[in-house]
Protein backbone atom coordinates (compact mmCIF):
# COMPACT_ATOMS: atom_id res chain seq x y z
CA UNK A 1 0.00 0.00 0.00
CA UNK A 2 1.26 3.45 -0.93
CA UNK A 3 -0.09 6.30 1.20
CA UNK A 4 1.60 9.66 0.79
CA UNK A 5 2.68 11.14 4.15
CA UNK A 6 0.61 14.29 3.56
CA UNK A 7 -2.65 12.32 3.14
CA UNK A 8 -5.10 12.49 6.06
CA UNK A 9 -6.67 9.08 6.68
CA UNK A 10 -9.45 8.44 9.19
CA UNK A 11 -8.56 5.48 11.44
CA UNK A 12 -11.96 3.97 10.61
CA UNK A 13 -11.09 3.77 6.90
CA UNK A 14 -10.25 0.42 5.28
CA UNK A 15 -7.62 0.85 2.58
CA UNK A 16 -6.61 -2.22 0.57
CA UNK A 17 -2.92 -3.04 0.69
CA UNK A 18 -2.66 -2.53 -3.10
CA UNK A 19 -4.42 0.85 -3.18
CA UNK A 20 -2.49 4.05 -3.89
CA UNK A 21 -3.36 7.23 -1.95
CA UNK A 22 -1.74 10.42 -3.25
CA UNK A 23 -0.59 13.70 -1.66
CA UNK A 24 -3.06 15.77 0.36
CA UNK A 25 -5.90 13.27 -0.08
CA UNK A 26 -8.51 13.41 2.69
CA UNK A 27 -10.32 10.20 3.66
CA UNK A 28 -12.84 11.06 6.37
CA UNK A 29 -15.03 8.34 7.84
CA UNK A 30 -15.41 4.58 7.43
CA UNK A 31 -14.47 4.67 3.75
CA UNK A 32 -13.47 1.44 1.99
CA UNK A 33 -11.01 1.58 -0.90
CA UNK A 34 -10.41 -1.54 -3.01
CA UNK A 35 -7.34 -3.08 -4.59
CA UNK A 36 -5.34 -1.09 -7.16
CA UNK A 37 -7.59 1.94 -6.85
CA UNK A 38 -5.62 5.17 -7.20
CA UNK A 39 -6.71 8.33 -5.40
CA UNK A 40 -4.84 11.32 -6.82
CA UNK A 41 -3.81 14.51 -4.98
CA UNK A 42 -6.39 16.64 -3.17
CA UNK A 43 -9.30 14.24 -3.69
CA UNK A 44 -11.74 13.82 -0.80
CA UNK A 45 -13.50 10.57 0.13
CA UNK A 46 -15.95 10.82 2.98
CA UNK A 47 -18.88 9.20 4.73
CA UNK A 48 -19.90 5.57 4.34
CA UNK A 49 -18.31 5.26 0.91
CA UNK A 50 -17.35 1.96 -0.71
CA UNK A 51 -15.01 1.99 -3.71
CA UNK A 52 -14.17 -1.16 -5.64
CA UNK A 53 -11.04 -2.19 -7.52
CA UNK A 54 -8.98 -0.53 -10.25
CA UNK A 55 -10.68 2.87 -10.04
CA UNK A 56 -8.86 6.16 -10.65
CA UNK A 57 -10.13 9.17 -8.71
CA UNK A 58 -8.56 12.38 -9.95
CA UNK A 59 -7.53 15.63 -8.33
CA UNK A 60 -10.15 17.55 -6.40
CA UNK A 61 -12.92 14.98 -6.78
CA UNK A 62 -15.36 14.64 -3.87
CA UNK A 63 -16.95 11.23 -3.33
CA UNK A 64 -19.51 10.40 -0.65
CA UNK A 65 -20.14 13.87 0.75
CA UNK A 66 -23.48 14.83 2.28
CA UNK A 67 -26.34 15.39 -0.19
CA UNK A 68 -27.60 18.81 -1.21
CA UNK A 69 -31.04 18.11 0.19
CA UNK A 70 -32.76 20.19 2.86
CA UNK A 71 -34.51 17.03 4.08
CA UNK A 72 -31.20 15.33 4.92
CA UNK A 73 -30.90 14.66 8.65
CA UNK A 74 -27.34 13.37 8.86
CA UNK A 75 -28.21 9.69 9.15
CA UNK A 76 -25.98 6.90 7.81
CA UNK A 77 -26.27 6.57 4.04
CA UNK A 78 -23.93 5.38 1.32
CA UNK A 79 -22.07 5.99 -1.90
CA UNK A 80 -21.02 2.81 -3.69
CA UNK A 81 -18.69 2.65 -6.68
CA UNK A 82 -17.91 -0.55 -8.56
CA UNK A 83 -14.74 -1.37 -10.48
CA UNK A 84 -12.63 0.31 -13.17
CA UNK A 85 -14.34 3.69 -12.99
CA UNK A 86 -12.53 6.89 -13.90
CA UNK A 87 -13.60 9.91 -11.84
CA UNK A 88 -11.99 13.02 -13.29
CA UNK A 89 -11.11 16.36 -11.73
CA UNK A 90 -13.62 17.99 -9.38
CA UNK A 91 -16.41 15.48 -9.95
CA UNK A 92 -18.94 15.42 -7.09
CA UNK A 93 -20.72 12.22 -6.10
CA UNK A 94 -23.04 12.61 -3.10
CA UNK A 95 -24.30 9.81 -0.89
CA UNK A 96 -27.95 8.87 -0.34
CA UNK A 97 -30.29 11.22 1.48
CA UNK A 98 -32.62 8.84 3.33
CA UNK A 99 -31.23 6.64 6.11
CA UNK A 100 -29.74 3.46 4.67
CA UNK A 101 -30.11 4.59 1.07
CA UNK A 102 -27.29 4.76 -1.47
CA UNK A 103 -25.95 6.43 -4.55
CA UNK A 104 -24.70 3.61 -6.78
CA UNK A 105 -22.24 3.71 -9.67
CA UNK A 106 -21.51 0.47 -11.52
CA UNK A 107 -18.42 -0.58 -13.47
CA UNK A 108 -16.30 0.87 -16.30
CA UNK A 109 -17.83 4.34 -16.20
CA UNK A 110 -16.09 7.59 -17.15
CA UNK A 111 -17.15 10.77 -15.34
CA UNK A 112 -15.48 13.88 -16.73
CA UNK A 113 -14.41 17.14 -15.13
CA UNK A 114 -17.01 18.84 -12.89
CA UNK A 115 -19.77 16.31 -13.51
CA UNK A 116 -22.27 16.21 -10.63
CA UNK A 117 -24.03 13.04 -9.46
CA UNK A 118 -26.60 13.88 -6.81
CA UNK A 119 -27.93 11.74 -3.99
CA UNK A 120 -29.48 8.36 -4.75
CA UNK A 121 -28.57 8.35 -8.43
CA UNK A 122 -28.03 4.93 -9.98
CA UNK A 123 -25.50 4.76 -12.81
CA UNK A 124 -25.14 1.51 -14.73
CA UNK A 125 -22.06 0.23 -16.57
CA UNK A 126 -19.93 1.78 -19.35
CA UNK A 127 -21.66 5.13 -19.01
CA UNK A 128 -19.94 8.39 -20.04
CA UNK A 129 -20.94 11.60 -18.27
CA UNK A 130 -19.12 14.51 -19.86
CA UNK A 131 -17.81 17.78 -18.45
CA UNK A 132 -20.23 19.84 -16.41
CA UNK A 133 -23.23 17.51 -16.73
CA UNK A 134 -25.62 17.68 -13.78
CA UNK A 135 -27.73 14.76 -12.59
CA UNK A 136 -30.41 15.59 -10.00
CA UNK A 137 -31.37 13.28 -7.16
CA UNK A 138 -32.64 9.76 -7.89
CA UNK A 139 -31.74 9.91 -11.59
CA UNK A 140 -31.26 6.46 -13.16
CA UNK A 141 -28.82 6.07 -16.06
CA UNK A 142 -28.78 2.72 -17.84
CA UNK A 143 -25.78 1.00 -19.45
CA UNK A 144 -23.83 2.47 -22.38
CA UNK A 145 -25.46 5.87 -22.14
CA UNK A 146 -23.63 9.06 -23.17
CA UNK A 147 -24.53 12.27 -21.33
CA UNK A 148 -22.78 15.10 -23.17
CA UNK A 149 -21.24 18.25 -21.75
CA UNK A 150 -23.32 20.63 -19.61
CA UNK A 151 -26.51 18.57 -19.87
CA UNK A 152 -29.05 19.05 -17.08
CA UNK A 153 -31.17 16.11 -15.90
CA UNK A 154 -34.07 16.72 -13.50
CA UNK A 155 -34.47 14.62 -10.38
CA UNK A 156 -36.16 11.20 -10.75
CA UNK A 157 -35.59 11.09 -14.52
CA UNK A 158 -34.67 7.74 -16.12
CA UNK A 159 -32.27 7.52 -19.06
CA UNK A 160 -32.51 4.32 -21.08
CA UNK A 161 -29.78 2.05 -22.40
CA UNK A 162 -27.65 3.40 -25.25
CA UNK A 163 -29.35 6.78 -25.19
CA UNK A 164 -27.33 9.87 -26.02
CA UNK A 165 -27.98 13.36 -24.69
CA UNK A 166 -26.48 16.04 -26.90
CA UNK A 167 -24.48 18.85 -25.35
CA UNK A 168 -26.35 21.59 -23.46
CA UNK A 169 -29.62 19.63 -23.60
CA UNK A 170 -31.97 19.35 -20.64
CA UNK A 171 -34.73 17.03 -19.63
CA UNK A 172 -37.40 16.65 -16.98
CA UNK A 173 -38.84 13.61 -18.78
CA UNK A 174 -37.55 10.07 -19.18
CA UNK A 175 -35.21 9.55 -22.14
CA UNK A 176 -36.08 6.35 -24.06
CA UNK A 177 -33.36 3.80 -24.77
CA UNK A 178 -31.48 3.83 -28.09
CA UNK A 179 -32.44 7.46 -28.87
CA UNK A 180 -30.68 10.79 -29.29
CA UNK A 181 -32.10 13.67 -27.26
CA UNK A 182 -31.37 17.37 -27.60
CA UNK A 183 -32.92 20.72 -26.77
CA UNK A 184 -35.57 20.33 -24.09
CA UNK A 185 -36.53 16.64 -23.72
CA UNK A 186 -36.92 16.14 -27.48
CA UNK A 187 -35.79 12.91 -29.16
CA UNK A 188 -34.49 13.39 -32.71
CA UNK A 189 -33.71 9.89 -33.89
CA UNK A 190 -31.82 6.70 -33.11
CA UNK A 191 -28.31 6.66 -31.68
CA UNK A 192 -27.10 4.78 -34.75
CA UNK A 193 -23.40 5.23 -34.03
CA UNK A 194 -23.83 3.93 -30.49
CA UNK A 195 -25.92 1.00 -31.69
CA UNK A 196 -23.34 0.05 -34.30
CA UNK A 197 -20.51 0.25 -31.77
CA UNK A 198 -22.52 -1.94 -29.41
CA UNK A 199 -22.74 -4.63 -32.10
CA UNK A 200 -26.37 -4.21 -33.19
CA UNK A 201 -27.17 -5.80 -36.55
CA UNK A 202 -28.80 -3.95 -39.43
CA UNK A 203 -32.02 -5.86 -38.79
CA UNK A 204 -32.07 -4.78 -35.14
CA UNK A 205 -31.46 -1.15 -36.08
CA UNK A 206 -34.15 -1.21 -38.80
CA UNK A 207 -36.69 -2.65 -36.35
CA UNK A 208 -35.91 0.12 -33.88
CA UNK A 209 -36.14 2.74 -36.62
CA UNK A 210 -39.62 1.58 -37.60
CA UNK A 211 -40.67 1.66 -33.95
CA UNK A 212 -39.20 5.14 -33.46
CA UNK A 213 -41.11 6.43 -36.48
CA UNK A 214 -44.40 5.06 -35.15
CA UNK A 215 -43.84 6.39 -31.66
CA UNK A 216 -42.24 9.78 -32.18
CA UNK A 217 -42.69 10.94 -35.78
CA UNK A 218 -46.44 10.65 -36.18
CA UNK A 219 -49.08 13.05 -34.93
CA UNK A 220 -50.78 10.54 -32.65
CA UNK A 221 -51.25 9.84 -28.97
CA UNK A 222 -48.18 8.04 -27.59
CA UNK A 223 -50.23 5.50 -25.62
CA UNK A 224 -52.19 4.61 -28.76
CA UNK A 225 -48.94 4.32 -30.73
CA UNK A 226 -47.49 1.99 -28.09
CA UNK A 227 -50.62 -0.20 -28.19
CA UNK A 228 -50.48 -0.33 -31.98
CA UNK A 229 -46.80 -1.21 -31.98
CA UNK A 230 -47.18 -3.88 -29.31
CA UNK A 231 -50.01 -5.54 -31.21
CA UNK A 232 -47.60 -6.42 -34.02
CA UNK A 233 -44.45 -8.50 -34.11
CA UNK A 234 -41.69 -6.87 -32.05
CA UNK A 235 -37.99 -7.52 -31.70
CA UNK A 236 -36.48 -7.87 -28.23
CA UNK A 237 -35.09 -4.33 -28.45
CA UNK A 238 -38.47 -2.89 -29.46
CA UNK A 239 -40.09 -4.71 -26.53
CA UNK A 240 -37.49 -3.11 -24.27
CA UNK A 241 -38.37 0.31 -25.69
CA UNK A 242 -42.09 -0.32 -25.12
CA UNK A 243 -41.51 -1.55 -21.56
CA UNK A 244 -39.47 1.56 -20.77
CA UNK A 245 -42.25 3.85 -22.00
CA UNK A 246 -44.96 1.94 -20.11
CA UNK A 247 -42.94 2.12 -16.88
CA UNK A 248 -42.49 5.89 -17.07
CA UNK A 249 -43.99 7.96 -14.25
CA UNK A 250 -42.77 11.34 -15.47
CA UNK A 251 -43.66 10.86 -19.14
CA UNK A 252 -41.10 10.34 -21.88
CA UNK A 253 -39.44 12.78 -24.23
CA UNK A 254 -41.47 14.13 -27.12
CA UNK A 255 -40.69 13.65 -30.79
CA UNK A 256 -39.40 16.44 -33.04
CA UNK A 257 -41.93 19.11 -33.95
CA UNK A 258 -40.83 18.91 -37.57
CA UNK A 259 -40.16 15.32 -38.55
CA UNK A 260 -36.97 14.86 -40.48
CA UNK A 261 -35.63 18.35 -39.80
CA UNK A 262 -32.66 17.12 -37.75
CA UNK A 263 -30.22 14.35 -38.76
CA UNK A 264 -30.44 11.12 -36.79
CA UNK A 265 -26.76 10.32 -36.48
CA UNK A 266 -24.66 11.41 -33.49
Amino acid sequence: MSIHPTAIIDPRAEIHSEADIGPYVVIDGPVRVGARTRVLPHATLTGWTEIGTDNVIHMGAVVGHTPQDLAFTGEESYARLGDRNVIREHVQIHRGTKPGSATVIGDDNYLMNNAHVAHNCRIGNRVIIANGALLGGYVEVDDLTFVSGNCVVHQFVRIGRLAMLRGLSRTSRDVPPFCIMDGTHTVRGLNRVGLRRAGFTSAQVHALQRAFTRLFRRATNLSAAVDELEAGECSAEVRQLIAFIRASKRGVCMGPRQAGAVPEES
